[in-house]
């Protein structure tokens, strides 16, 4: 029962399938007509050997049009298609061959033609390696359209086609392809940029459409024309910082690249409109890598930019405009950084050279990050470097004080005198407020001063340092002037007066009314008694401590110090004179025998030269002994002057003899007397050899304190001392302090415990 069931379905769908192939016609009529049909069409799409040298056969194309509307009508086109598709992967063995033959052509610099390759003409075999790859996409497209069905046959037959066929050549190309059609590719750029595009350019991007090579080598595209733009960019814009280049970069991406990407990427376009919105995504990785070019060749720049600021503002416009689209802060910051720690932050760099470095980053980097995050970033190794230094308080101090002789200062005189600006707590109410940038660290503070002197004053905790130094150099400028014209100091302390304040500047204040005090007790003094010595006299409480000296002037020096306290006693009663005989000129006119001299010499060269006033020889331990006990060395150098002058001659070791009548082959000759040395400022003490005299002082406690209690860590030993009288210092200049005396074998110190020396 079960069988003869299915007999009969198999039947009737026999029966169906007949009635379809004959079309109801009678007899078997319409299946002849079908097989002939089919037979007709078959034969039509039968892929064929283009290098074969028969001409293809002629078909009646309303023939072949009648035998598909006959296959379709009975419902054979998918069966059709699986067979045209069975062939064409029969027949892809001779595009394989052709392909393997240009390859070779392309790969092996082929000079003769293969035989079995007979489409490659005279020209193409002269041509440069590249044209063989363009010859290949137009040997490809010649395969692709020979093969193609006809567009009667519908889409779905003509996408199958087209799938297998690129499938099938992608699989075949080797990896060498890839790097031929970037040459290819490359040269069509060039000509574009140069505009003398070859008509066959656009044939050329047609072709690679047909194959969608541009879809399965678009990367490779743009990265050609990426590299065009590094290219460019580095060959005109490196090293030109005077002029922004970021317009000109674009009118030439607009005028040059945009051209050449309508043919990738805007095929198809009819109108500016379409290609426009087609370019769109393309183009804005385009103007992104070219402004990411920009930005690493100025982040490589950036320390000779920084360098040549400000005739560099074009490139930091430039960079300020990068970082906002390509964000690359962080780049930046560590090019900046490891640039500095090579080329500036070592021991051959001069402390105002790293200064001013530092002032034209500041000025740069604000340009380029208002917020000051990237100011804050690159400048910390900088502060800490210059904090370390002992002489960048002296050099910023100098700088303030218009001491640069250089002419190089770190404040530009048309920048305005501001306040030191200090450190200011959020105020968030402020409708003007903004959060912190999202790259700036937990320490990050905004700065929304824009004086560069303040700045640069924050590199240490406090400003008391620098009013100290501020005091030891005005003193040693006021002590310089020998014209008594103080207009110069008096302005600078005005100027340091907005900036630190006035209460911080009171001390220089008297040290200037000492200066005019001085000249009119001198004055008042020489009226009522005329004398030769014109001293300066300053208050010993307000000026900083000047280098101390046991010398004693002899003969009429001395009583010329004596007449001169007498009278100054009479005009200031309540004063008395500590006279300092080391510090200062003296003008003298030696009468020898046979010729009179004049010197502008040291005080301790006067004292030499009166004592051989009353005796024409001596040794230089008696002069030392008699002059106060001066250092040898000082006086070796000393009496080396006047034997220069041919005033006295050293007879033996440590004997000088004065020379009344001149020795040597010209003695009426006039030796020149040395000129004063402009250069030298007077020996006040700086900061630092204050700061050790000072704790100096201290030793007494610590001695006592490592006598009594044994061995004391530095931080005990730091705070016992604050209980000393005026102790203010920290504990980083005390651990200074020990590591000199552990140096000296005054103590010791093992597992940071400091114990007395043995």
């Amino acid at each position: 029962m079960a069988s003869a069931a299915v007999r009969a379905q198999v039947a009737a769908k026999w029966q169906e399938s007949f009635n379809r192939l004959n079309r109801n016609e009678p007899g078997i009529s319409g299946l002849m007509t079908f097989s002939e049909a089919w037979t007709l069409a078959i034969e039509f799409l039968k892929p064929r050997d283009l290098s074969d040298p028969a001409p293809p056969k002629q078909y009646d194309l309303n023939k072949v049009r009648a035998a598909f509307g006959v296959v379709g009508e009975c419902r054979r086109l998918p069966v059709m298609m699986e067979v045209f598709l069975e062939d064409m992967r029969k027949s892809q063995h001779l595009i394989t061959r052709e392909v393997e033959a240009y390859m070779m052509l392309y790969e092996v610099k082929v000079s003769a033609p293969l035989q079995f390759v007979v489409s490659l003409n005279a020209s193409s075999q002269s041509n440069s390696d590249p044209e063989a790859i363009r010859s290949l996409v137009y040997r490809l497209v010649e395969w692709y359209n020979a093969w193609k069905p006809t567009a009667d046959l519908g889409p779905t037959m003509i996408s199958a086609y087209t799938l297998a066929f690129q499938t099938h050549i992608f699989s075949v190309l080797p990896p060498s392809f890839a790097r031929g059609i970037k040459a290819v590719v490359s040269a069509t750029l060039q000509r574009t940029v140069s505009q003398s595009q070859d008509p066959q350019d656009r044939v050329l991007w047609q072709a690679f459409d047909t194959l969608s090579l541009i879809d399965r080598y678009e990367t490779l595209i743009a990265s050609i024309g990426y590299e065009f733009i590094e290219s460019y960019v580095e060959e005109t814009c490196a090293g030109k910082w005077s002029e922004p280049v970021l317009a000109t970069l674009r009118a030439w991406m607009v005028d040059k690249i945009v051209p050449w990407m309508l043919y990738p990427f805007a095929r198809g376009a009819t109108n500016a409109d379409e290609a426009k919105t087609m370019m769109q995504g393309v183009g804005s990785r385009f103007d992104f890598h070219m402004h990411k070019t920009l930005c690493n060749l100025r982040t490589k720049e950036i320390f000779d930019i920084i360098v040549d600021f400000p005739d560099s503002a074009g490139a930091l416009q430039d960079l300020k405009e990068c970082l906002a689209r390509v964000d690359q802060r962080a780049d930046l910051v560590q090019a900046l950084r490891q640039a500095n720690n090579k080329r500036l932050l070592h021991p051959g760099a001069d402390t105002k050279d790293i200064l001013t470095h530092y002032v034209s980053t500041i000025k740069c980097l604000r340009i380029v990050d208002p917020p000051g995050v990237l100011l804050f970033k690159v400048a910390d190794p900088t502060r800490r470097y210059l904090r370390d230094r002992p002489d960048t308080i002296r050099c910023i101090v100098a700088s303030l004080v218009g001491d640069g002789e250089s002419g190089d200062s770190l404040v530009d005189d048309n920048d305005p005198i501001q306040p030191l600006q200090q450190p200011e707590m959020e105020n968030y109410s402020d409708p003007e407020w903004n959060p912190e940038p999202i790259d700036a660290g937990p320490d990050f503070r905004a700065s929304k001063s824009s004086d560069v002197i303040s700045t640069i004053v924050s590199i240490y905790d406090t400003k008391d340092l620098f009013v100290k130094e501020l005091q030891v150099l005005l003193a040693q400028r006021l002590l310089a002037v020998k014209d008594g014209n103080f207009d110069r100091e008096r302005r600078n302390v005005e100027i340091l007066k907005i900036r630190f304040g006035e209460a911080a500047l009171q001390v220089c204040e008297v040290m200037l009314r000492d200066m005019t005090d001085s000249r009119r007790i001198d004055q008042h003094v020489q009226s009522q008694k005329a004398s030769s010595m014109h001293p300066t006299i300053i208050s010993r409480h307000f000026w900083p401590a000047l280098e101390s000296s046991d010398m004693v002037m002899p003969g009429q020096f001395q009583i010329l110090q004596e007449q001169y306290a007498k009278e100054f006693s009479v005009f200031k009663p309540d004063k008395v004179l500590r006279w300092l005989p080391h510090l200062g000129r003296v003008h003298l006119q030696l009468e020898l025998e046979d010729r009179t001299l004049e010197a502008d010499v040291p005080p301790l060269e006067a004292a030499f030269i009166e004592l051989f006033s009353e005796k024409d020889i001596w040794t230089i331990d008696e002069l030392v002994l008699r002059s106060g006990s001066v250092n040898r060395n000082a006086a070796v150098k000393a009496l080396a002057t006047w034997v220069d002058m041919h005033v006295l001659k050293e007879d033996s070791e440590g004997v000088f003899r004065l020379l009344s009548v001149a020795e040597g082959p010209t003695p009426r000759s006039r030796p020149q007397a040395p000129k004063p040395e402009t250069g030298e400022l007077p020996p006040v003490m700086s900061v630092q050899q204050q700061q050790a005299e000072q704790m100096r002082m201290y030793w007494k406690f610590i001695e006592g304190m490592l006598t009594n209690l044994g061995s004391l860590p530095l931080d005990r030993i730091q705070s016992m001392l604050k209980f000393a009288p005026g102790y203010d210092r920290t504990a980083e200049q005390l651990g200074s302090f020990m590591e000199a005396a552990r140096r000296e074998g005054l103590v010791n110190v093992k597992d940071s415990m400091w114990r007395l020396g043995k």
